[in-house]
Parts: structure tokens; sequence; C-alpha cells
């Protein structure tokens, strides 16, 4: 290859590279474009204000229900007379959720057997002291009559 067909041949290569890196430029900006599209940078009237974050309600679900009987269950076996202050673990495999009931009083209220518990939850939102009432009905099955987060 002469010399001068190399020269022209460098030349060529130099302005190819040029036009590759333009057209690699104009196809970011238009990429991009789009994406910023739909930013409300200047208080544009077509963006929906209806839509709200965190709308979403509360919903109790089947998990909590769940941890309140498995306490009720750990509360209603318990040995009140050896149990004395020492804590009592529960844990529910159904929800991940476990805890430690720290106190149990029984009292009789109208003649039914019913008591009075203070525990934890440690569950997937977090720890909770919840408080809570079982009752012993006539017959012979524990009913959970309050179980509530303490505020």
């Amino acid at each position: 290859m002469p010399l001068q067909d190399i020269a022209k041949w460098i030349e060529d290569t130099k302005v190819l590279s040029r036009l590759t890196g333009i057209a690699a430029a104009c196809l970011t900006a238009t990429s991009l474009s789009g994406c910023l599209g739909g930013l409300d940078f200047a208080g544009s009237p077509d963006v929906d204000r209806t839509v709200v974050t965190s709308s979403v309600p509360l919903v109790r679900n089947d998990e909590d229900n769940s941890d309140a009987i498995t306490v009720r269950n750990a509360v209603s076996s318990a040995d009140i007379s050896t149990v004395g202050g020492n804590p009592i673990p529960w844990a529910n495999s159904t929800s991940g959720s476990a805890g430690v009931i720290s106190s149990i009083s029984e009292e009789k209220v109208n003649g039914t057997t019913c008591r009075r518990f203070t525990t934890t939850r440690h569950s997937y939102q977090g720890i909770a002291k919840f408080d809570g009432n079982t009752c012993l009905l006539g017959n012979g099955e524990w009913y959970l009559t309050s179980f509530g987060q303490r505020s």
C-alpha cells in the first residue's frame, strides 16, 4: 500500500470515528429526553394531582388474629401457681412473630375466670407491647375478650 493511500485511510477512519461519536451523543440525548419529559419541573398542568402516596389504608390481616390466638393459648395453658413473675415465651410459626408474656393475673368476674396479661410481639412490623384479657367460658374454652397494642 503506498504511503498516500495509508494517509487517506487514516483520515477516513478519523472522520468515521467522529461521525460515530456524534451519532451516539444524539441517540443518548434522544433517549434521555423521554425520561425527563414526565417530570414536573415547571408545574405542568398535565400532572395528575389526585394520586397520593401512602394513601392505602392499614388493613388488619389474619396474621394479627393468628398472633392473638397464639398468645391466648399460651396464657390459658400457663399454670399460674408455678409461673410466678417468670416470663413466658411464645412463637407463631404461621406469621413468624414471637414474643414474651411478662405478666398474667387471674381474677373471677361474675363467676367467670379471666386472665389479664401483657406481652411483647416481635414481628416484621417491629416490636410492640400488647395488653389483653381472656376468659374461661362454661364449655371449657378460653375466649379472648381483648388484645390490643399499647399506645
